[in-house]
């Protein structure tokens, strides 16, 4: 049995990831959730784990006796008393103390580019004070800033792609000009157990960008392309989006969300000043490679 590592949103989009990376690299691994269920194959060295990032107690259960905790859990619609601030600070604050006392060696706080503190936006500043309520509970913490991430089963591109199948007149945010660099979900979970193989327990902050930037027009033109759709793309101003959104959020499976908007607002680009993939010898994965198999069209 390997050192045990308690993934805690273990079975979202990113965790997933976390969990099988962590597996790859001789890990057990607890899949902290709230309704843990029978997870797909047989391993019996990655076990579902009950656990709520909101209550002290079960916090303790699921990481008494680990050595690390990567804590993977994201919020993007507030519903109810599931706020930005709820989860994004107090609860990776709870969680932060709760691996301190439990003498865990290593704690990874998955975080974005972009993330700052002092935003005016509630989303992106939540995760900027998430960052500093971590590492001042447990200062040897690891920070991991994703750009934007894709992958066969996204939220992000699949949405895109699906938008421009169906509409002949696509609306961009603004001018299309915001900057991002997608980065494959499968090398920001290898970064995550790179990390947590690390033999020096000291903060490093990560930021996890793909090989290449775009601006969002780019983007939307590349994956258009890609689909096989020729699409007049129109600007929309970013007021007209958080009035949108707004009223989208309402609606099941939120089409368009208030911190979409204002991420799409701000460039989320890797700084060349911060570590990231290649200093860990991650060759990041071009969108255009798994561009086919995530739109499930037919090379």
């Amino acid at each position: 049995m390997g050192q045990v590592v308690t993934v805690f949103g273990g079975t979202g989009f990113l965790g997933r990831r976390v969990v099988r990376h962590l597996r790859d690299k001789g890990f057990s691994v607890r899949v902290a959730s709230r309704q843990p269920r029978a997870l797909s194959g047989h391993d019996p060295e990655i076990r579902p784990t009950a656990a709520d990032i909101r209550e002290r107690q079960s916090i303790a259960t699921a990481v008494e006796g680990a050595f690390g905790v990567v804590n993977a859990v994201s919020l993007y619609v507030e519903r109810g008393t599931d706020t930005f601030q709820a989860v994004h600070v107090a609860a990776a604050e709870r969680l932060a103390e709760e691996a301190r006392k439990a003498g865990i060696e290593r704690f990874i706080q998955v975080s974005g580019i972009g993330a700052d503190a002092a935003s005016s936006s509630p989303y992106i500043r939540a995760r900027g004070q998430g960052e500093q309520a971590v590492h001042a509970v447990f200062a040897s913490a690891c920070v991991v800033r994703p750009a934007v991430m894709f992958g066969p089963d996204d939220a992000f591109l699949n949405t895109l792609a699906q938008l421009l199948r169906r509409l002949p007149i696509y609306p961009l945010f603004g001018r299309g000009t915001t900057r991002l660099q997608p980065a494959d979900v499968e090398d920001v979970g290898e970064m995550i157990g790179k990390l947590m193989q690390r033999t020096a327990a000291e903060a490093i902050t990560v930021e996890c960008g793909g090989p290449r930037v775009y601006t969002y027009e780019e983007l939307v033109r590349t994956i258009a392309r890609a689909a096989n759709v020729d699409r007049t793309l129109v600007s929309v101003p970013f007021a007209a989006w958080h009035a949108l959104a707004r009223v989208a959020e309402v609606l099941p499976g939120a089409p368009v969300t208030r911190n979409q908007v204002e991420l799409m607002e701000i460039d989320t680009v890797a700084s060349a000043d911060v570590p990231g993939f290649a200093d860990f010898g991650i060759s990041p994965r071009p969108l255009e490679e798994v561009l086919q198999s995530i739109l499930q069209v037919p090379t």
